[in-house]
């Protein structure tokens, strides 16, 4: 895998508080790339600030070593907040239908999407009724069938029972399979290790670790009392 874009120097500050402070990683295609941390770590205003929600203090997103224009990010990322119900009136074959339209989505996918995050007995729903999980499954079809070749997708897995994570990884995989790069926002630290191919470790606005989990593991036992295994937890409490 290729890396193409890079994430260099970003730091984001309100008054005093410094929210992200110099992060720096990479993103490799057709990966899955985990982002990790607790409440409050800056998952989320990394993901905006990547995204062009909100603007960086400093530094910023680099498409081939150079500052992407918001041409190219636009052309580049979708950015799927958590908690949002977009069209809470419209049945949610509509707001499938309309993202196809409107962004110049993946229209052969459609019906994949559905069946993988079993979409079907809502379809005619409208999207303000759903559930918190059915809702979720939603926004990540609307997600998957986005043109850009990064989707950013924070707590993709909220909400979501066992057998429901299970078939969203399952999903999210056969995207990635074909080229599609995944960079999720993650809180629960079993769902990462299950579905991602790589890591970044978040704490409070900084970047403590970087690549797989081997990776990772070697450089938590270089850094002191080795973990018990070889267990993204153990090595995130490590590292953090």
């Amino acid at each position: 895998m290729n890396e193409w874009l890079t994430v260099a120097g970003l730091t984001k500050h309100y008054g005093r508080l410094a929210a992200l402070a110099d992060v720096g990683f990479s993103i490799h295609r057709g990966e899955i790339l985990g982002l990790i941390g607790p409440n409050g770590a800056g998952k989320t205003t990394l993901f905006e600030c990547m995204a062009g929600v909100l603007p960086p203090t400093a530094g910023g997103v680099l498409l081939d070593g150079h500052p992407i224009t918001a041409r190219e990010r636009s052309g580049m990322l979708f950015y799927l907040p958590d908690a949002v119900a977009p069209w809470p009136a419209q049945p949610v074959k509509w707001a499938l239908d309309f993202t196809i339209g409107f962004f110049g989505g993946r229209s052969d996918l459609l019906k994949e999407v559905v069946d993988g995050l079993a979409l079907t007995p809502l379809l005619k729903h409208p999207t303000g009724t759903l559930s918190k999980g059915q809702r979720k499954r939603v926004m990540l079809a609307i997600g998957l069938l986005t043109p850009q070749p990064v989707l950013l997708a924070d707590e993709p897995f909220d909400g979501l029972d066992l057998r429901q994570s299970r078939d969203v990884a399952a999903t999210l995989r056969a995207h990635a399979s074909r080229g599609r790069t995944l960079f999720l926002s993650i809180h629960q630290i079993a769902d990462a290790a299950r579905i991602c191919d790589r890591f970044v470790l978040l704490s409070g606005g900084r970047v403590c670790g970087e690549g797989t989990l081997e990776d990772l593991t070697a450089v938590a036992r270089a850094r002191g009392p080795a973990p018990p295994r070889r267990d993204l937890e153990e090595v995130f409490l490590a590292l953090t």
